[in-house]
């Protein structure tokens, strides 16, 4: 037997060595497949918030392009601006942007112009087909990707669904301590702006917008902190805090997933829609890649990448996408309510519950920094 095994070994060997000679031999008679078999992945850069460059969603992406994704991750699109502003153009082949800031992007010169034919716009819901602020005039800049709902995040063990149907409860006063902020104040102040009955939440005159701001003071003795993005997750899963101001599923998504008790839900006074779209970074000199990219994740099999990421779940606009999703994780389509035969987050948007976040239209954004600061300081 073991002579056998010996001999067995001997003969794979030379076979594996003829093996290599024949192959060596290819090998120098393609020596264009050669260099495509073992070329180092080009390298993409990616501006975005976190999650997006992680392998659960750019894996096969990567695979099948011989690409590696650099990302450099940000929180709010203040910090995007200020970290696109401090780069050589060039730097990012790839950003992605909450969908208020692609005008913003476009106006300094960050972004290149794309071309609509490149992607799959008649596989989106009309609603986003020509979505506001990713085009001036018929020149596209940025293409939709994901979007998600803001309204009331809570613990679900110490508040009812129906206490959190108003963004009033914030002022509860079993609460008091334990609400916290999501730190950026254009979500925080457009909850305030519709709870204070303002039908187009950023586009408000002088008195409205002191009247927000009024408001918004009343709050601050509630308040137990303001988070980032990491300690939004840690707050609401240790119960840290019971309510959370500026955020919805994408947050609490994640947790309810793993288990956590919480949740977030629509209020009567309606809520905000995010948006985040991908554009090619001004300068990029792998512009065809980043192109090709963008029409991946925009595709049916990215867009379900995209709604079931493991950083943060969110809706997706691509229509096959849905009927896609409904086959391959039937359970989270319907938990994110993306079902197309029965109520679903369409709806919402439809009905006139979901405003589109955007910035001030009638303040500066420097004004609403500015008052975000004072009242986190008061």
């Amino acid at each position: 037997m073991t002579d056998n095994l010996s001999s067995s070994r001997r003969v794979s060997r030379r076979g594996l060595l003829r093996g290599g000679a024949v192959l060596g031999g290819g090998m120098l008679a393609t020596p264009y497949l050669s260099r495509l078999a073992f070329a180092a992945p080009v390298e993409l850069t990616m501006l975005a918030w976190y999650g997006h460059a992680e392998p659960d969603v750019v894996s096969e992406f990567e695979a099948e392009n011989n690409v590696k994704f650099k990302p450099k991750y940000y929180t709010g699109g203040d910090n995007m601006l200020g970290l696109i502003s401090q780069s050589p153009p060039g730097t990012f082949d790839l950003i992605l942007s909450d969908a208020e800031y692609v005008q913003q992007l476009n106006a300094a010169g960050y972004i290149e112009k794309l071309d609509p034919a490149d992607y799959p716009f008649n596989d989106f819901f009309p609603e986003f087909q020509h979505f506001p602020g990713h085009w001036q005039d018929n020149d596209l800049y940025s293409v939709i990707t994901r979007f998600g709902f803001l309204g009331v995040a809570y613990n679900t063990e110490a508040i009812t669904e129906k206490e959190a149907s108003s963004y009033n409860i914030y002022w509860a006063e079993k609460l008091k301590g334990k609400v916290g902020h999501f730190d950026w104040h254009l979500p925080n102040l457009g909850q305030i702006s519709l709870l204070n009955g303002n039908a187009s939440p950023y586009d408000i005159d002088a008195a409205a917008w002191q009247a927000v701001q009024d408001k918004t003071m009343t709050l601050r003795p509630q308040i137990g902190g303001f988070f980032d993005y990491g300690g939004t997750f840690s707050s609401l899963q240790n119960g840290q805090m019971l309510a959370m101001a500026g955020i919805g599923d994408w947050i609490t998504g994640t947790l309810e997933r793993s288990g956590a008790k919480v949740r977030s839900v629509i209020p009567e006074e309606g809520g905000l829609q995010f948006t985040e779209s991908f554009s090619i970074g001004k300068g990029s000199q792998k512009a065809d890649l980043a192109k090709k990219w963008i029409q991946y994740i925009t595709s049916a099999k990215g867009q379900v990448k995209s709604a079931n990421m493991a950083a943060y779940p969110c809706l997706i606009p691509n229509k096959k996408g849905w009927e896609l999703l409904a086959k391959e994780t039937p359970a989270e389509a319907k938990r994110q309510g993306m079902l197309l035969n029965e109520p679903n987050a369409m709806d919402l948007i439809r009905a006139g519950r979901i405003k589109y976040r955007q910035l001030p239209v009638q303040q500066s954004l420097e004004d609403w920094n500015d008052f975000w600061s004072e009242y986190k300081g008061s």
